[in-house]
């Protein structure tokens, strides 16, 4: 008895001494400014499975805590995050009070950066793209610096572009199947509708998707999920646009089950940065949803976001240095107004159904159905039978004349015979006409009428020599999606989903105005005969406003993707295990039997078909409650975009040769380290892309050769690169520290190396070859030596140091210092293959080249690092229950003039071309440029209530 007594008190001191060390934990979560519950912000105890959301009162339990000390974190869309130290070794119930949440300025901060990666994105110039897009409200100092700061020097995170990314809105893919590329312009204009954002950099899990190399982008537009309220903005900028409204209302879920959001905004300029650039955009957005019960929810959402902006021009340092950083040879004054050839219009609506299925209180069941269409087009100048309206086409620069060399009965002599006399006059007409002469333009293309007297009394139209057309596609795509989440134990949470896109592209050349004149004849005016036919179906069509002519094609593509993922947690470490699986189809079919490719144009074209996988997977070790290190390693295949694989879509129904799906492996490891004052992290990363496609257009003299043997043919071609490597390697570092409540610093840093690791296989598609007999005039050109060349379009060094100080009365102010470096330009591969060296005249070597020498010439040219000082700063009021906010901008204080990116013009595609050009000392055919924004400022006024 006596023992069976002392064995009851042993089992109760135990439970006793248990019950000491399991601790309860609350708090209460409010705003720091209206004091009003935060519902379902996210509390979780650092480095354990501990995770609550706040219940309707902002309030926050946590049952059965193990006696230890810990970090909290408080984490709510929109407020800046949280992080407090709690020590538990010694009570029962822990009461740590309210907890205020301040919200975050970075919505005002993506606000002024948003205008920097809409332009020129998914443009064919893809030196320009970066990748601020996917960081917009992203809380790592690393990746604020990143979009923020870098942002406007075309950073690219890891030296990937966006199509290495995954963005999604409510669980549907929004990348492009033509390119790969999101398209921000469909959804600019919606900060506030689009904040609410989840992230996973690199090949971290993330919930809804399998992801890239780059990461995932969640966009959630669930109406439920927006705080009830209005929202007033008004926004000036000297950037691409000058001035902004938005309007944004949210009603919150009322008790019949029905919330909504809308939201309206334009953006406008007369002209941006850039001389002759015009912006009008206006956005539209609208989400509703209906909570049937307590399990189903259907949401409906759309967007509507048309918008127009002139684009600006590439240019030559000699073009700049007869100008300036800011000049732009795509417009010209009409009738006193200026007016861009080139402009880019996106009109694509979308609208989406969403079905929310909560199956139980582990597992949910989310559904979409998407449908886009519309249109997007770029404008441009097309001319016959006359000369070039460009005002800096060569023939009118005084380079054209300073770097002339003599010739004997057509052969080089090597006799440098600058004319000066004409390259000064050159210069003095370029100077007083450095713009499109619309008005030129509309005197060719008509005809003078003549009275009896043979006087001039008037004009009439004729056969235009000069229009304006509009590249067009109208893009009709569908798109299902279903993912599954279930947390199946406390240690075990499974990811599921299953995606369908299906493309329907309609590709043509559309006139959108005749400059005065009566009609345009649908013909290449580079050939003759039936050659020269656009569309052998229609001969000699005379083609009016509105009239598709040129090229007229469809493409289709479809995509059937699944993906897995089954993550594990555990005390001391967490990992995660993710498979993909893809199968992608392409066609192209032509609705013009083109003359130069009679027998391949018109019709349907083979059936492309790829199938893909990937696997990926990492831990997470939980070293203590501050310090952890995280390992990520994917391997995966992705098809060739459909953009890289018909060698020439525009004319024929040729597939690239050799296109094959890209091999892509990615790892990475990151040590993390936070405290209440300090945050630090440190990423390692490596990655590599294999056999990628790469299709690019250009003009090219004296290249080719044929069967019977060389000729000095000129001709506009299509260049594919296959078989092309890159390698990525870098680290990451950003460090953040809070000095005292008021003051905290910030240092960030990004270091790479990105290169080309293979030399790729180049082929040419020279139209101006092709016959009856050669369907497919494709030049095969070899190897081109571009391994250990230096990826371009992107500094590969960043450095950035920040200081922030916060006022109590809820006024901030920030600088930030910024060394960008490593930036190269783009080579051409043409120039790196055998034929560089060989006289396509005799189809011998030129015996002037040596190694020596083309290694001078072929070297890739490093742009000069930039310095950047930027500044920031806000307040915000509370006037009656209302809360105005002011946030202000000013980047490139010092107004430093720096080239963000360019290309090797291949032109002069042979030795003794390029060394006459370049020996010259005034190259006509020199490397051009794009510029970053000079000093440029950015105010935002909002007014909440």
């Amino acid at each position: 008895m006596r023992c069976f007594l002392f064995l009851l008190f042993c089992i109760g001191s135990v439970n006793m001494l248990l019950a000491q060390n399991q601790v309860r934990i609350s708090a209460k979560v409010l705003d720091a400014k209206t004091l009003k519950p935060l519902v379902s912000a996210v509390v979780s105890i650092q480095n354990t499975n501990f995770t609550q959301l706040t219940n309707s009162e902002g309030i926050v339990v946590f049952e059965s805590i193990p006696s230890a000390d810990y970090l909290l974190l408080f984490h709510s869309q929109g407020y800046k995050d949280a992080l407090y130290p709690v020590s538990i070794q010694n009570t029962l119930a822990l009461d740590l009070g309210t907890i205020l949440l301040e919200l975050d300025q970075v919505a005002d901060q993506q606000a002024a950066v948003i205008q920097l990666f809409e332009d020129d994105l998914t443009d064919d110039n893809s030196s320009s793209e970066n990748t601020s897009g996917l960081l917009q409200s992203s809380r790592d100092a690393f990746q604020q610096a990143a979009a923020f700061n870098w942002g406007q020097a075309r950073f690219r995170i890891r030296g990937l572009d966006s199509e290495n990314a995954t963005t999604m809105i409510n669980g549907v893919t929004m990348n492009k199947l033509y390119d790969g590329r999101p398209n921000w312009n469909n959804w600019g204009g919606l900060n506030d509708a689009t904040r609410n954002q989840e992230f996973s950099i690199g090949t971290a899990p993330s919930d809804y998707t399998f992801g890239g190399i780059l990461g995932t982008q969640q966009i959630n537009t669930r109406a439920s999920i927006y705080r009830k309220g209005n929202r007033i903005t008004l926004s000036g900028t000297n950037t691409n646009y000058n001035g902004r409204i938005m309007a944004t209302h949210a009603s919150g879920m009322s008790n019949s089950g029905w919330a909504y959001v809308i939201s309206a905004g334009k953006r406008y300029a007369q002209e941006g940065h850039f001389e002759g650039t015009t912006y009008d955009a206006n956005s539209l957005f609208l989400s509703i949803e209906k909570r049937l019960n307590d399990q189903h929810s259907i949401n409906i959402t759309g967007f509507y976001t048309p918008n127009e902006r002139g684009k600006n021009s590439p240019n030559t340092a000699e073009v700049t240095n007869l100008t300036s950083e800011t000049y732009n040879s795509y417009w010209g004054y009409q009738n006193g107004k200026k007016r861009n050839a080139r402009v880019r219009t996106v009109d694509e609506p979308i609208v989406m159904l969403n079905h929310y299925f909560k199956i139980n209180d582990h597992t949910n069941l989310n559904s979409a159905v998407l449908y886009q269409f519309g249109k997007i087009g770029n404008s441009n100048i097309d001319y016959q039978n006359a000369n070039s309206p460009d005002p800096t086409y060569f023939r009118k620069m005084p380079s054209y004349y300073t770097s002339l060399y003599a010739t004997d009965n057509g052969e080089f002599s090597g006799e440098f015979t600058p004319d000066y006399a004409n390259a000064e006059q050159s210069r003095l007409a370029f100077l007083a006409n450095s713009q499109i002469d619309w008005e030129a333009m509309y005197r060719a293309n008509r005809n003078p009428v003549i009275d009896e007297h043979s006087n001039i009394i008037g004009y009439e139209a004729a056969q235009s020599h000069y229009v304006l057309y509009e590249d067009r596609a109208d893009d009709k795509t569908m798109a299902f999606n279903s993912n599954f989440n279930s947390q199946v134990s406390e240690n075990l949470i499974v990811n599921a989903g299953i995606s369908y896109r299906d493309l329907k592209s309609h590709n043509y050349q559309k006139l959108l105005d005749l400059l005065g004149g009566s009609f345009f004849e649908d013909i290449d005016g580079f050939y003759s005969g039936t050659q020269a036919q656009s569309d052998l179906n229609n001969l000699n069509r005379a083609v009016k406003v509105g009239d598709t002519y040129g090229y007229n094609y469809r493409l289709s593509a479809a995509v059937l993707e699944a993906f897995t993922q089954f993550k594990f947690s555990y005390d001391k470490i967490d990992f995660y295990l993710a498979q993909s699986f893809s199968k992608t189809n392409y066609q192209r079919e032509g609705l013009y039997k083109n003359g130069i490719y009679p027998t391949i144009s018109f019709g349907e074209s083979q059936k492309l078909n790829f199938e893909n996988f990937g696997f990926k997977g990492g831990m997470l070790f939980k070293i203590s409650g501050k310090q952890s290190l995280n390992l990520n390693a994917a391997h995966l295949t992705k098809a060739p975009n459909l953009r890289s694989s018909f060698s020439n879509a525009r004319l024929n129904n040729t597939v690239v040769d050799g296109l094959e799906s890209e091999i892509l492996n990615s790892v990475d490891a990151t040590y993390v380290f936070r405290t209440p004052k300090l945050k630090t992290r440190l990423t390692a990363y490596y990655s590599t892309i294999k056999d990628a496609t790469k299709i690019s257009f250009f003009y090219a003299e004296g290249i080719f050769d044929n069967e019977a043997g060389y000729s000095n043919t000129n001709a506009f071609v299509s260049q594919t690169l296959t078989g092309l490597d890159r390698k990525n390697l870098g680290a990451e570092l950003s460090f953040e520290y809070q000095i005292n409540p008021t003051l905290k610093t910030s240092f960030s840093m990004a270091y790479g190396q990105f290169i080309y690791d293979s030399n790729p296989n180049v082929s040419i598609n020279n139209d101006a070859v092709a016959t009856v007999e050669n369907t497919n005039p494709s030049f095969d050109f070899g190897t081109a030596l571009l391994k250990n060349y230096k990826q371009a379009g992107m500094p590969q060094q960043a450095y950035s140091l920040g200081l922030e100080y916060r006022d109590p009365k809820y006024w901030w102010i920030g600088t930030n210092v910024n060394y960008l470096a490593e930036n190269y330009i783009d080579v051409s591969p043409i120039s790196r293959t055998n034929r560089f060296y060989t006289n396509p005249a005799s189809g011998f070597p030129f015996p002037e080249a040596t190694e020596e020498r083309a290694a001078e010439l072929l070297k890739q040219e490093k742009f000069d690092p930039v310095s950047l000082l930027n500044l920031i700063g806000g307040k915000s009021w509370r006037i009656k229950g209302k809360f105005l906010g002011l946030f202000v901008s000013i980047n490139n204080v010092l107004d430093s003039q720096y080239k963000t990116g360019g290309y090797e013009q291949a032109r002069n595609a042979n030795f003794r071309q390029l060394n006459q050009d370049v020996s010259s000392g005034t190259p006509s055919f020199g490397n051009k440029y794009f510029y970053g924004y000079g000093r440029t400022y950015f105010v935002n006024l909002n007014f909440s209530f």
